[in-house]
Protein backbone atom coordinates (compact mmCIF):
# COMPACT_ATOMS: atom_id res chain seq x y z
CA UNK A 1 0.00 0.00 0.00
CA UNK A 2 1.56 3.55 -0.95
CA UNK A 3 2.20 5.86 2.20
CA UNK A 4 -0.42 8.38 2.47
CA UNK A 5 2.28 11.00 3.18
CA UNK A 6 3.57 10.08 -0.32
CA UNK A 7 -0.25 10.83 -1.52
CA UNK A 8 -0.41 13.78 -0.19
CA UNK A 9 3.35 15.13 -2.09
CA UNK A 10 1.73 13.30 -5.44
CA UNK A 11 -1.42 15.68 -5.14
CA UNK A 12 0.93 18.56 -4.15
CA UNK A 13 3.20 17.88 -7.03
CA UNK A 14 0.94 17.14 -9.57
CA UNK A 15 -2.74 18.35 -8.17
CA UNK A 16 -4.36 17.25 -11.47
CA UNK A 17 -3.30 13.38 -11.26
CA UNK A 18 -6.58 10.96 -9.47
CA UNK A 19 -5.27 8.28 -7.72
CA UNK A 20 -6.72 5.41 -7.44
CA UNK A 21 -8.90 4.18 -5.07
CA UNK A 22 -8.41 1.58 -1.93
CA UNK A 23 -10.55 -0.89 -3.68
CA UNK A 24 -8.59 -0.32 -7.07
CA UNK A 25 -5.65 -0.90 -5.30
CA UNK A 26 -6.57 -4.22 -4.08
CA UNK A 27 -8.17 -5.39 -6.67
CA UNK A 28 -4.64 -4.43 -9.24
CA UNK A 29 -2.62 -6.56 -6.29
CA UNK A 30 -4.93 -9.25 -7.10
CA UNK A 31 -3.92 -9.53 -10.54
CA UNK A 32 -0.67 -8.56 -11.05
CA UNK A 33 -0.60 -11.99 -8.33
CA UNK A 34 -3.12 -13.80 -10.82
CA UNK A 35 -0.36 -12.96 -13.55
CA UNK A 36 2.58 -14.13 -11.64
CA UNK A 37 1.15 -17.17 -10.79
CA UNK A 38 0.73 -18.43 -14.31
CA UNK A 39 -2.84 -17.55 -14.35
CA UNK A 40 -3.30 -15.58 -17.90
CA UNK A 41 -6.23 -15.16 -19.63
CA UNK A 42 -7.17 -17.18 -22.29
CA UNK A 43 -5.88 -14.73 -25.16
CA UNK A 44 -2.74 -14.62 -23.53
CA UNK A 45 -2.26 -18.26 -23.18
CA UNK A 46 0.00 -20.28 -25.83
CA UNK A 47 -2.50 -22.39 -28.45
CA UNK A 48 -2.58 -25.79 -27.81
CA UNK A 49 -0.37 -27.72 -30.20
CA UNK A 50 -2.18 -28.69 -33.63
CA UNK A 51 -2.67 -32.93 -33.54
CA UNK A 52 -2.67 -34.38 -36.59
CA UNK A 53 -5.25 -36.38 -38.47
CA UNK A 54 -5.95 -39.44 -38.21
CA UNK A 55 -8.53 -40.06 -41.04
CA UNK A 56 -7.05 -42.36 -44.40
CA UNK A 57 -7.32 -40.90 -46.99
CA UNK A 58 -10.52 -42.29 -49.41
CA UNK A 59 -9.08 -45.19 -51.59
CA UNK A 60 -11.33 -44.46 -54.17
CA UNK A 61 -9.91 -41.12 -54.75
CA UNK A 62 -6.23 -42.22 -55.78
CA UNK A 63 -6.55 -43.06 -59.22
CA UNK A 64 -5.12 -46.63 -60.16
CA UNK A 65 -3.48 -46.80 -63.92
CA UNK A 66 -5.68 -48.40 -66.59
CA UNK A 67 -6.04 -52.21 -67.02
CA UNK A 68 -5.20 -53.87 -70.25
CA UNK A 69 -7.51 -56.81 -71.71
CA UNK A 70 -5.56 -59.75 -72.11
CA UNK A 71 -5.32 -60.50 -75.80
CA UNK A 72 -4.74 -64.24 -75.19
CA UNK A 73 -7.93 -64.43 -74.00
CA UNK A 74 -10.39 -62.13 -75.36
CA UNK A 75 -12.63 -62.75 -78.23
CA UNK A 76 -14.69 -59.92 -80.23
CA UNK A 77 -17.13 -61.72 -82.56
CA UNK A 78 -20.46 -61.04 -84.35
CA UNK A 79 -22.67 -63.05 -85.78
CA UNK A 80 -24.82 -62.23 -89.24
CA UNK A 81 -28.08 -63.99 -90.93
CA UNK A 82 -29.30 -63.91 -94.68
CA UNK A 83 -32.70 -63.94 -95.54
CA UNK A 84 -32.33 -67.62 -96.41
CA UNK A 85 -31.44 -68.14 -92.41
CA UNK A 86 -27.65 -68.67 -93.20
CA UNK A 87 -25.83 -67.81 -90.22
CA UNK A 88 -22.32 -65.60 -91.04
CA UNK A 89 -20.22 -65.56 -88.20
CA UNK A 90 -17.32 -62.94 -88.23
CA UNK A 91 -14.40 -61.49 -85.69
CA UNK A 92 -11.89 -58.86 -85.18
CA UNK A 93 -8.61 -60.23 -84.25
CA UNK A 94 -7.04 -57.01 -83.85
CA UNK A 95 -8.33 -54.82 -80.81
CA UNK A 96 -7.31 -52.37 -78.39
CA UNK A 97 -9.34 -52.10 -75.32
CA UNK A 98 -8.53 -50.96 -71.29
CA UNK A 99 -10.69 -50.98 -67.91
CA UNK A 100 -10.55 -47.55 -66.07
CA UNK A 101 -10.78 -46.95 -62.61
CA UNK A 102 -12.57 -43.62 -61.62
CA UNK A 103 -11.91 -41.75 -58.45
CA UNK A 104 -15.49 -42.65 -57.28
CA UNK A 105 -14.65 -46.33 -57.29
CA UNK A 106 -16.56 -47.08 -60.78
CA UNK A 107 -15.08 -47.92 -63.58
CA UNK A 108 -15.54 -47.38 -67.49
CA UNK A 109 -14.35 -49.77 -70.40
CA UNK A 110 -13.29 -48.53 -73.81
CA UNK A 111 -12.79 -51.68 -76.52
CA UNK A 112 -11.53 -50.32 -80.10
CA UNK A 113 -12.20 -53.10 -82.87
CA UNK A 114 -10.08 -52.72 -86.33
CA UNK A 115 -12.12 -52.91 -89.37
CA UNK A 116 -9.52 -53.64 -91.55
CA UNK A 117 -8.34 -57.20 -89.24
CA UNK A 118 -12.20 -57.84 -89.71
CA UNK A 119 -12.42 -61.90 -90.72
CA UNK A 120 -15.78 -63.78 -91.94
CA UNK A 121 -15.44 -67.14 -90.96
CA UNK A 122 -14.75 -69.70 -94.33
CA UNK A 123 -15.24 -66.75 -96.92
CA UNK A 124 -12.83 -64.57 -98.22
CA UNK A 125 -15.74 -62.97 -100.11
CA UNK A 126 -17.55 -62.26 -97.28
CA UNK A 127 -14.31 -60.89 -95.85
CA UNK A 128 -13.76 -58.50 -98.65
CA UNK A 129 -17.37 -57.31 -98.59
CA UNK A 130 -17.24 -56.83 -94.81
CA UNK A 131 -13.96 -54.72 -94.85
CA UNK A 132 -15.05 -52.92 -98.71
CA UNK A 133 -16.46 -49.24 -98.75
CA UNK A 134 -20.15 -51.17 -99.10
CA UNK A 135 -19.90 -51.99 -95.18
CA UNK A 136 -17.74 -51.04 -92.58
CA UNK A 137 -15.74 -48.90 -95.14
CA UNK A 138 -11.80 -49.75 -93.43
CA UNK A 139 -10.46 -47.26 -95.37
CA UNK A 140 -12.47 -44.63 -93.70
CA UNK A 141 -13.52 -46.02 -90.30
CA UNK A 142 -10.58 -48.28 -89.19
CA UNK A 143 -12.08 -48.33 -85.15
CA UNK A 144 -15.55 -49.57 -84.19
CA UNK A 145 -15.59 -47.92 -80.83
CA UNK A 146 -17.64 -48.81 -77.68
CA UNK A 147 -17.24 -46.87 -74.34
CA UNK A 148 -19.42 -47.73 -71.49
CA UNK A 149 -20.72 -45.81 -68.71
CA UNK A 150 -19.94 -45.69 -65.32
CA UNK A 151 -20.25 -49.32 -63.73
CA UNK A 152 -19.92 -50.72 -60.34
CA UNK A 153 -17.57 -53.83 -60.22
CA UNK A 154 -19.88 -56.27 -59.08
CA UNK A 155 -21.43 -56.30 -62.26
CA UNK A 156 -19.12 -58.42 -63.98
CA UNK A 157 -19.90 -60.78 -61.15
CA UNK A 158 -23.44 -60.76 -60.93
CA UNK A 159 -24.43 -59.75 -64.80
CA UNK A 160 -26.69 -57.45 -65.79
CA UNK A 161 -26.82 -53.95 -68.51
CA UNK A 162 -23.86 -52.24 -69.88
CA UNK A 163 -24.51 -49.12 -71.51
CA UNK A 164 -22.50 -47.02 -73.06
CA UNK A 165 -21.91 -45.59 -76.68
CA UNK A 166 -21.22 -47.25 -79.61
CA UNK A 167 -19.26 -45.47 -82.98
CA UNK A 168 -19.36 -47.06 -86.39
CA UNK A 169 -18.79 -45.41 -89.42
CA UNK A 170 -18.59 -41.94 -88.28
CA UNK A 171 -22.26 -42.61 -86.26
CA UNK A 172 -22.57 -42.33 -82.51
CA UNK A 173 -25.44 -44.26 -80.95
CA UNK A 174 -26.33 -45.27 -77.12
CA UNK A 175 -26.02 -49.06 -77.06
CA UNK A 176 -26.56 -51.75 -73.92
CA UNK A 177 -24.66 -54.81 -73.76
CA UNK A 178 -25.44 -57.57 -71.58
CA UNK A 179 -23.47 -59.19 -69.37
CA UNK A 180 -23.94 -62.78 -68.27
CA UNK A 181 -23.55 -63.59 -64.66
CA UNK A 182 -20.05 -64.99 -63.79
CA UNK A 183 -18.77 -68.47 -63.76
CA UNK A 184 -16.31 -68.43 -61.13
CA UNK A 185 -15.39 -66.03 -58.43
CA UNK A 186 -12.69 -64.23 -59.94
CA UNK A 187 -14.42 -62.82 -63.44
CA UNK A 188 -11.80 -61.71 -65.66
CA UNK A 189 -9.19 -63.56 -64.21
CA UNK A 190 -10.02 -67.20 -63.66
CA UNK A 191 -13.06 -66.90 -66.34
CA UNK A 192 -14.30 -64.52 -69.13
CA UNK A 193 -16.57 -62.03 -68.58
CA UNK A 194 -18.79 -62.67 -71.82
CA UNK A 195 -21.23 -59.98 -73.22
CA UNK A 196 -23.76 -59.61 -76.12
CA UNK A 197 -25.94 -57.33 -77.67
CA UNK A 198 -27.70 -56.61 -81.00
CA UNK A 199 -27.43 -53.41 -83.03
CA UNK A 200 -29.51 -52.50 -86.13
CA UNK A 201 -26.56 -52.23 -88.63
CA UNK A 202 -29.23 -48.93 -90.74
CA UNK A 203 -28.52 -47.12 -87.78
CA UNK A 204 -24.94 -46.59 -88.80
CA UNK A 205 -25.41 -46.59 -92.28
CA UNK A 206 -25.18 -49.70 -93.61
CA UNK A 207 -27.21 -50.52 -96.19
CA UNK A 208 -26.03 -52.86 -98.26
CA UNK A 209 -27.56 -55.97 -98.97
CA UNK A 210 -30.60 -55.53 -97.18
CA UNK A 211 -32.36 -57.52 -99.76
CA UNK A 212 -29.94 -60.53 -98.99
CA UNK A 213 -28.72 -59.60 -95.80
CA UNK A 214 -30.54 -59.31 -92.04
CA UNK A 215 -30.41 -55.50 -90.48
CA UNK A 216 -29.80 -57.34 -86.60
CA UNK A 217 -26.19 -57.78 -85.91
CA UNK A 218 -25.28 -59.68 -82.95
CA UNK A 219 -22.21 -58.90 -81.39
CA UNK A 220 -20.20 -61.06 -78.48
CA UNK A 221 -17.39 -60.56 -76.63
CA UNK A 222 -15.62 -62.68 -74.41
CA UNK A 223 -12.36 -60.69 -72.19
CA UNK A 224 -9.89 -61.18 -69.54
CA UNK A 225 -8.12 -58.52 -67.72
CA UNK A 226 -4.23 -59.24 -68.06
CA UNK A 227 -2.47 -60.83 -64.62
CA UNK A 228 -2.36 -57.97 -61.64
CA UNK A 229 -5.31 -56.18 -62.23
CA UNK A 230 -8.02 -55.78 -59.65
Amino acid sequence: MIPTAVHRAARRAVPWIVLPSRRARRLAWAGLTAAVCGLAPAWAQAPAPATESTTSPDPAAVPVAPTRLDPAHSRFGFELRTRWGQRVDGNFPRYEGEVIPLPDGRRRVRIRLATGSVEVAGSDRYTRFARSPSFLDAAHHPWVEFTSEPYVGELVRAGGPLRGTLSLRGVSKPETFTLKPSACPRPAHDCDVVAYGRVNRADYGLQTWRWAVQDDVRFTLRVRWLEGAP
